[in-house]
């Protein structure tokens, strides 16, 4: 039996996913320690709501620091000493960071490879790393594959995670650093985003608001639940590596549903689900937005024993529910839907 009381240290912990990773190893017995900046991008009381939720299960130690300051990572590597480091903090979204590359580039190549150095200094096991189904890009293949060799990104945050990965092959590489990049495809769930697809339509939806849809509505996602992604990630971190020593220990897994589902039946089901009808308010298509995701996740069923076991029926319905617990307390993100809306769909 795997000993699961791992030393971890968690970026972008009092996010989304983050949070409920968070929980997840706090219920494994992990000694455990969140770095989260608390970036504007979406209200700081959302991710500090998280927090709370998390602490309820477990303790662990928080450092509101920027993965861009090394000097101030490298203090929490030397009080902490991981032995895993999950990389999930990121900026994120398609639409902003066409807008803005330089800062993605900052946050989420420069960023990640202060952690990759720190890794090496302060000899972690092993690096998993949160990337992005946006990697595969403008691709006629699907579902996507991890063999696939040509990924051509279409905005520069897909761009920003595909440098990511090849960075921490780098260092599998090069200083034997067990690495595991895991591709998410589409996540959805309770604390989703602000800005996320399910999230700003359920809303708009329940408010008799219009849904701005971006193109004919055909463009189709692998919508997947938060608990799925997070036994992939749990799997990943009991993973063992058995390569030669002349290959780098370095793995890519899908997490998705395998389910590519359109977005005109999405709202379909969200009906459905709200009993209310969506007033849908058609729009051009906008620059960066992939036609379709789609995940072939035989690999990660292979090797990590990876299956989603919640259905989006199942999902929508849970999340409505979570939703129309909260949204009387929290106030509507100041993100236009015109953004919140493209940047779910990248």
């Amino acid at each position: 039996m795997r000993d699961q009381r791992k030393s971890v240290l968690l970026t972008g912990g009092a996010g989304f996913i983050g949070s409920h990773l968070a929980e997840a190893l706090l219920r494994r017995g992990s000694r455990l320690a969140i770095v989260d900046n608390f970036d504007p991008f979406y209200d700081y009381h959302l991710k500090k709501a998280n927090l709370e939720a998390s602490a309820r299960v477990g303790s662990y130690e928080f450092y509101a620091v920027d993965i861009c300051n090394k000097a101030q990572l490298s203090q929490i590597m030397t009080v902490h000493r991981p032995e895993v480091v999950i990389h999930l903090a990121a900026c994120v979204g398609v639409r902003p960071s066409i807008r803005q590359p330089h800062w993605y580039e900052q946050v989420n190549v420069a960023g990640t490879l202060n952690l990759l150095e720190l890794c090496r200094e302060f000899h972690v096991d092993k690096f998993i790393f949160g990337s992005s189904s946006s990697v595969y890009g403008a691709t006629d293949r699907a579902p996507f594959s991890e063999k696939q060799s040509e990924l051509r990104p279409l905005s520069p945050y897909a761009a920003t995670k595909l440098a990511g990965e090849m960075m921490a092959y780098t260092y599998a590489q090069l200083f034997r650093l067990q690495v595991i990049c895991l591709r998410f495809f589409t996540v959805y769930g309770p604390r989703q985003r602000p800005d996320l697809a399910i999230r700003k339509f359920t809303a708009l939806i329940e408010e008799g608001k219009p849904l701005p849809i971006f193109g004919d509505g055909s463009t189709a996602r692998d919508y997947t639940h938060v608990s799925d992604i997070v036994a992939g990630i749990l799997a990943s971190l009991d993973y063992s590596f058995k390569v030669p020593s002349d290959c780098a220990p370095f793995e890519v897994f899908n997490l998705g549903n395998s389910h590519a589902v359109k977005l005109t039946e999405l709202i379909e089901l969200l009906e459905t689900v709200t009993g209310h009808k969506a007033i849908c308010e058609w729009r051009p298509p906008q620059p960066g937005d992939s036609p379709v995701t789609w995940a072939d996740i035989s690999k990660a069923s292979h090797l990590l024993g990876y299956r989603p076991a919640t259905s989006l029926e199942e999902g929508l319905a849970s999340f409505v529910n979570w939703y129309r617990d909260v949204a009387p307390v929290w106030a509507p993100t100041a993100h236009t839907a015109v953004d919140s809306v493209q940047n779910a769909l990248g």
